[in-house]
Parts: C-alpha cells; structure tokens; sequence
C-alpha cells in the first residue's frame, strides 16, 4: 500500500498459479480449495528461457509506457524488480501489459515459463512497433495540416495585399467578373436560380482547391453562350438567290428550298429551323454549301465534322463529375460563334459509329427533332438549351448506312453528280479563279480552254464531284507559278502539249460503248458512292454439263440475279428457240470486269439475262443500249435507284439508249430536261418485252 498525489494504492502480489478445484463458500465471500501448479521448467537447464528473460528485464522500463499502472507505481515495482527472480519477472510482466483479460489469462494457462515469455515478448514488441506507426502517422498528419494551414495563411495574406493594392486577380475578382457577364442574358427564372447556386458554390470554394479551377471553368462555360442571341437575318430573297447562284452552279432544289425558308421565315419573323440532309458523291459540293447559305442568310457559320466519332459525350458532353470532363461540340461550336441561330454544318452523318462507350448517332436524335431540341440537355451544362433557331444541315455519302430513326428526322434532298458541261462551267466559273488567287498567280497568268478542260476531265478524272478535277487543275496551276517565279518562258494559255506534260499520260480510258456489239456481252449501269458507272456482264459457253460459275467480285445478291436470270431463260427457251438439252450439255461461266472491284445489288438482273440469251442466240444486242433493272423468277422487272447517277454515267460514255422499268418513268419525270438531252428511254415490264428492244428482229 502506498500514496501518491494523494491517492492511495493497495497492490497484491502473485505468489504462485494455482488451480480451484472445489468452491467451499459463497456468501459473504467466496471460498475455495486449490492445488499449487508449480513451474515445470528450470533457468539452470534452460538457456533459452534465461536469455528471454533478460531481454525482458532489459526492455522492462522502455516499455512501461505500454502497461496500464501509471508510472509512477511502475517506477515503485522496478525497484522491487532488481531484487525479484526470473520467474517473478515473467509473472509480473504478464499480468499488467496493456492487453486484453482473455488474453492475460491464456498467458496465465500456458504450462511452461519458456511458452509464456516468448509471448509476452511478442506482445511488448507488437505494441512497440504499433506504436511507433501511430507516432510517425500523427507527426505525418501534423506536418501536412501545418503545411495546409500555412498555405491558407500566405494565401489570405497574398489576398488582403491584392485588395489594398486594387489588384483584380483574386477570387473576388472571379466571382465579380462572372456576375458581370452574366447581367442582361435573356434566361429564364429557373435557370437564374441554377446560376446564382453555382455561383454560390464557388464563392464557397477555396482558390487553392482542385474544385475551384473545375467550377470557374464551368461558370465560364455557362455565362458564354449565346442565350437568346440571335443574330439579324437578312430576308433580301433577291441577294440570296444571287449569293447562291454566284457560290454554286446547279443543285436547283437546294437553292429552292433555301429560299422557301427565308420567305416563310420573312414572312412570320419566328420559324423552327428544318433540318436538312444533303447527300450524295464526294465533291459535289454538299458542306460548301453551308457557307453560301450562312452568307446569304447573313448568319453565322459552324461545322462539325462526325467523321469517325464514336463517343456519344462528343454530343451531350461528359458529367461534371468525371475528370476532363467537357461539353459537347454542339454547345462548344455555339459558344464559338456567339449566336444561337447560327448555320451548322454536321458533316459525314452516316460515317458515325457505335462503340463501349454510346451510339453518337442516337445522341442526335434528340439535336435534330424541331420538336425536342428546344429543350437539348447537354450533361456538362446539365440546363436545357434551346437549339430550335439553328438552322442545321447534315451531309451524307450513303443514306443507307443512317439509322432509320434518325433519317427520318431530316429532310432528305439529294445532290448527284454534274455532267461533263457542268464541270467545264464549275471549273471557268468557280475553280480556276478561286486556285489561281490561292497560288499566287494573276489572272493574265493563266488560261485554260473548254476543250482542254473536258480532256483533263475525261483522261485525268472519274468522279461524279469536282474534286480530283479541282486537284488536277492545281497541279496546272503549280507548274505555271514555278515557272513565274524561275522567270522562264511561258504561255498563259495551255494548249494540248502542256496538259498532257504536267499531268502525264492520260489516266482512264473510256472503251467506245456506243459502237459495242458482240455476243456474249451487256452493258449495265451501277450506282456507286462516287456517282453512277457504266458495267459489262460477259457470258460465254462452253462443253460441259450445265454449271453456272460467276467471276468478277460479285456479291451474293448479284450472284443470285444471276441464277433467277439463268432461270427464267430456261422457261422462256421454247420462245427462244433454245433446246433444252444445251443447258445439259453446256457449261455457262458469267463474268462482270474490273474483279478487284467489288459489286453487289439486284439491278444488273436484266443486263444478265440479256447477256445469257445473247451467248445461247449467238446474236450480240444492239449497239448504244445500256439497261438497269431487277428481274423475278416470273419474268418481271423490278425498278431501281440512283437513276440519275446512271443516266450521267452513260452519257459521259457515249450511250444514247437507255432501258429502263417502268415504274422508274417516275423518277425520270424529276430529273432536268438538261440531264435528259439526247437520250432516248425504254420501259419494260417484262424480260420479252425488254429482248424485243435489244435484240434485231431475226430475218422470215
């Protein structure tokens, strides 16, 4: 018993383990009968056990930090210690360490001194260690809250020297900037409380906090678009058919339908946008066509080129939440432009496509339905923004590839090729001047005449656009300023020689169809997606035992024209005066040039048949014909698309006879007089009567 800081103590020491084995009393205090358990192991025969226990006679006072008597009474126990044993060491040890009682009392179980000094040791080394962790970890955290604080410190200093110097580079300044710009945007009430809470926030915020920069940005964001900024349309219907006409030969419609919306736009003062598809071949002019719109109705011009995209946060932006996050490019290109009634060009809208990570395609849906982009949400704005005054204008090569659901959101009008007259007219009006001012050469410098410019069109170009033509004719153009700027002698206008000198030697060559006439052989016309092309489908017979084999890259749609066409001239073979046992005895091999190309589609199924009764007959069909057309298994003829890409193909080779079905009278019906000039067209229903047109009345 002792006193310390007046509290008193009262300390009962362990003499020896002993084990109950009876309970003679419980009342008022308990009493038992015990058995002594005496140590089993010795310290003379152990040396292990006398080396443990001077390592805990040396460790004893470094850790007494971890025993739960308080210091001072362990001060009063180590003077007792030095004249303890071994043994009372041990026990003592193992009865006050800071550990739990279930614990203290497995220690207390263990049979032998040795067992429970190991574990004691292990114990004082454990907390040891423990608690070295917890010290470095505290003095880590001290060190990183000192370091924060004088941060804040310097930074507070750094802003009161800002405000007593007048200097507006400080958080004030941003929030005070961002209000500014914000007074007089025409928004509504709703989205004035989303701004005056974000704004909030930032205020909220610490400039030295990864947020800060992320929410500035956002508010930045946010106060620089173009709410209900509409820039002035200038409705001069008359200056607008002349800015088109001056930018564009042909695409009449397109013109029309320009003009259509900025009467009806003159004419209400207020009209939901259209969206309009323009599409067809390459270098027809389609995204072009946006600038001259955006001038002649005196807006704004953007584009977007959807190319390749495939990520549907390019359209709807990413969440404020990810890192990097951004808007997307439809809002991005409006805070460029400044105007929320800009021109906007979404260019190669069926060349979009689906990845992990969204459709873009189906992100439009919602940019380009009149009736749903008044309220477009984009998720890094995440306000509604009204999109129904930007006048957008997709481009496409292939409608096919569009998704259904979103072709049908737009208006589709199309843009086909031009005819050889057209691309001499493109080139004198539009292409030469524009290139000779791009390399720096005068007008007097350079000449070239219609007649060369239908041979580089015809040796140097296959195209339905003017793009190769326009690349062509800058090479012209590149050796006339080489040789100005060398000071050599030149003529400014090129003849033949020159032509064929810079440009080498002609590229394609145009076989003469127009005088084709041999057995075996059909001309067909096909749609591409750089314009119509006029095709051959040969067919020959050979000994054999009736195989059909085909060659030339064909698809299996093509592949299957060809065995209804084989098909239904054996039907119609006793009209034909064809024995039946030739298609036993005769091998048919069917054959479509050009093989490294491929080909597919229904619509060579007549230009088959004709070539098949052609071999059988041994008659070739008439010269100057071309044809296009679906056949069924009954002998009818189906109609077909890309009418007028085909009828430019065959007049750029020279086919005057063009044979058609007749349900496609209609399509004829809506291309230009200008297209059709010189051609003749046949309608057929039927295969017979398609061979009546193709071949020559055979001889009474």
């Amino acid at each position: 018993r002792f006193t310390v800081n007046k509290v008193t103590t009262l300390l009962v020491e362990g003499l020896a383990r002993v084990r109950i084995t009876d309970f003679l009393q419980a009342k008022p205090y308990y009493r038992v009968a015990y058995e002594e358990i005496p140590e089993t192991d010795l310290f003379d025969t152990q040396p292990e056990l006398r080396a443990f226990a001077e390592l805990l006679r040396d460790h004893a006072f470094d850790y007494s930090e971890q025993l739960r008597a308080r210091r001072e009474e362990v001060e009063i126990f180590f003077d007792k210690l030095n004249n303890w044993g071994d043994e009372a060491l041990i026990n003592f040890l193992a009865m006050y360490l800071d550990i739990p009682t279930t614990q203290k009392y497995e220690l207390l179980q263990m049979p032998t001194l040795l067992e429970r000094a190991q574990k004691i040791l292990d114990h004082i080394t454990l907390n040891a260690q423990t608690k070295k962790i917890k010290q470095e970890i505290q003095n880590r955290t001290r060190q990183n809250m000192e370091e924060q604080q004088r941060e804040f410190i310097i930074h507070q200093q750094i802003k009161s020297l800002q405000e007593a110097l007048g200097d507006e580079d400080g958080e004030a300044s941003d929030v005070k900037r961002i209000i500014e710009a914000a007074k007089g945007k025409k928004w509504s009430k709703e989205i004035q409380e989303i701004f005056d809470r974000e704004v909030a926030k930032l205020q909220r915020l610490n400039s030295m906090s990864p947020d800060y920069a992320s929410q500035l940005t956002y508010l930045q964001f946010f106060v620089a678009l173009p709410w209900g900024i509409l820039s002035k349309d200038n409705y001069d219907l008359e200056r607008a058919k002349r800015i088109l006409d001056e930018d564009h030969f042909g695409l009449e419609e397109v013109k029309e339908r320009i003009l259509e919306y900025l009467a009806v736009l003159k004419l209400k003062k207020d009209l939901k946008s259209p969206i309009i598809c323009l599409y067809g071949p390459p270098g027809v002019g389609k995204t072009s066509l946006g600038q001259s719109v955006a001038r002649a109705l005196g807006r704004k011009y953007a584009r977007i080129a959807l190319g390749g995209m495939h990520d549907e946060s390019e359209i709807r932006g990413h969440r404020r939440t990810y890192v990097g996050a951004l808007p997307g490019q439809i809002l991005s290109a409006l805070r460029k432009v400044g105007t929320a009634n800009p021109v906007m060009i979404l260019d190669e809208v069926d060349k979009m496509t689906a990845s992990n990570v969204g459709d873009p395609a189906a992100a439009l849906l919602e940019v380009l339905d009149p009736e749903q982009n008044v309220t477009f949400h984009d998720n890094y704005l995440d306000v509604d923004f009204d999109l129904s005054h930007v006048l957008f204008i997709t481009t496409a090569n292939d409608i096919s590839t569009i998704a259904p659901p979103l072709r049908d959101r737009m208006e589709m009008i199309e843009m086909s090729g031009y005819l050889l007259e057209e691309k001499v007219a493109i080139a004198q009006n539009h292409l030469i001047p524009k290139l000779i001012k791009d390399h720096g050469v005068k007008k007097t410098q350079f000449a070239l005449s219609d007649q060369l410019l239908e041979t580089v069109v015809d040796d140097y170009t296959r195209e339905s656009g003017v793009r190769k033509l326009s690349q062509q004719i800058a090479k012209l153009i590149r050796q006339q300023a080489k040789s100005i700027a060398l000071k050599s002698k030149f003529d400014a206008e090129l003849t033949l020689d020159d032509v064929r000198k810079r440009l080498g030697k002609p590229r394609y060559f145009r076989e003469d169809t127009a005088h084709l006439h041999q057995v075996g052989v059909a001309i067909g016309m096909a749609w591409t997606q750089v314009g119509g092309e006029v095709l051959y489908v040969e067919s020959s017979l050979t000994q054999g035992t009736g195989k059909l084999s085909m060659t030339g890259n064909l698809g299996d749609v093509m592949k299957e024209s060809a065995t209804i066409a084989l098909q239904i001239v054996k039907s119609m073979a006793p009209e034909l005066g064809i024995p039946h046992e030739r298609f036993e005895k005769q091998d048919i091999h069917i054959h479509v040039p050009e093989g490294a190309i491929p080909k597919d589609g229904p619509s060579a199924g007549i230009t088959i048949v004709t070539s098949i009764v052609s071999s059988f007959l041994q008659r070739p069909p008439k010269s100057g014909i071309a044809m296009t057309g679906e056949v069924t298994l009954r002998g009818k003829v189906l109609p077909v698309g890309g009418i007028k890409e085909k009828i430019l193909a065959a007049k750029r080779s020279g086919i005057a006879h063009i044979i058609l079905s007749k349900e496609n009278l209609r399509d004829i019906d809506e291309i230009k007089e200008l297209y059709r000039e010189g051609m003749t067209f046949s309608y057929v229903e039927s295969v017979s009567e398609l061979l009546d047109i193709v071949f020559e009345p055979t001889k009474a």
